[in-house]
Formats: C-alpha cells, sequence, structure tokens
C-alpha cells in the first residue's frame, strides 16, 4: 500500500526559518546602512572635486577664469551647497557668474548629504589660481552623521590645488 505524504514545510520549520531570517537582517542592515551612507559620501565628494578640477582647468584652457558656486537650479549661484553646484566659464573675468556666461556641468545635490561652506564662490585665475585671499573650502558629512570619521572637507588652497581631509562629524 503506498503511502501519500504531503511534501512542504510545517508551521514550525517556517517559523524557524523566518526567525533565522530575522536576526540576519538585524544583524546585517545596519552594516549596509553605513556602507550605504559611506558610498554616498564619497561619490559626492568625488564629485565635487571633479568639478572643481573641471574649473580650474576651464580657467586655465580659456585665459579668463572660471568657477564653482553652490546651485539648487542649475542657471543661478545660490549658498546651499547641499542642493548642487555648478561649474562657469567667466568670459569677462571677473570671479562671479554672469548673464550670458556658459555653464559647464550642472551637479545636483544629495539630500542625504549636508553641506557648509566658507564661500558661496570658489573662481579660478587664468593661471588656475584660487581668486579669493583666503583658502576656501566645502564641508560634506550625512545629513544622518552617526559619529566618526565620516566628514569630508575638500579645500582650495591660493595655488588653485585641491585638498580632501576626513574629520569628525559636527
Amino acid at each position: 500500500m503506498p503511502s501519500c505524504r504531503n511534501s512542504g514545510f510545517t508551521l514550525m520549520e517556517l517559523m524557524v526559518t523566518l526567525a533565522v531570517l530575522a536576526i540576519l537582517l538585524a544583524v546585517g542592515l545596519p552594516s549596509f546602512q553605513g556602507s550605504l551612507r559611506s558610498n554616498r559620501l564619497a561619490t559626492t565628494t568625488n564629485e565635487l572635486i571633479a568639478s572643481m578640477a573641471l574649473a580650474r582647468s576651464e580657467a586655465i584652457r580659456n585665459g579668463r577664469g572660471s568657477g564653482v558656486c553652490a546651485s539648487a537650479d542649475g542657471a543661478s549661484c545660490g549658498d546651499d551647497w547641499a542642493a548642487g553646484w555648478l561649474v562657469w566659464q567667466d568670459a569677462n573675468g571677473n570671479g562671479s557668474l554672469d548673464a550670458g556666461e556658459t555653464v559647464l556641468r550642472f551637479s545636483q545635490g544629495n539630500a542625504k548629504i549636508a553641506a557648509s561652506a566658507t564661500a558661496d564662490v570658489i573662481a579660478f585665475d587664468s593661471r588656475g589660481r584660487r581668486r579669493a585671499a583666503n583658502d576656501q573650502s566645502v564641508g560634506l558629512q550625512p545629513g544622518d552623521c552617526p559619529g566618526g570619521d565620516l566628514r569630508r572637507t575638500v579645500t582650495v588652497n591660493t595655488t588653485g590645488q585641491i585638498k580632501t581631509t576626513k574629520g569628525a562629524c559636527s
């Protein structure tokens, strides 16, 4: 007489599997969120450095200057680096974005990254040097920074060189 056995999971097996899955998620999810936070910060920092390098090389190439400024809309300069920034070609060499000057690149900000800066505009002259008298910097960190060395400060010195330093969240 053949036996009819149902194949599948019992309720107990299903509950044990769900409990193991819940434990694995509870252990792995915070670590994964930390990785996402760190990668978001690295991406935004690298994009800002690339924009500043583009502005500096464009200033040297066109012989009049170029700059980077905080911008939320990609058409005008603002004061919120977290909203984004744009790179423009300074046609008249005055160190500010004026009507008719070409916007070379606009980078949209990341809502999960907070930013603070010593200036709203970082402008370069025809030799690739920074126009401002003092070093200018932009600080980036996750908006929900849990602590640790998750702050990146991008500094442009007098000669136009760009340096990044790590620091604690503020």
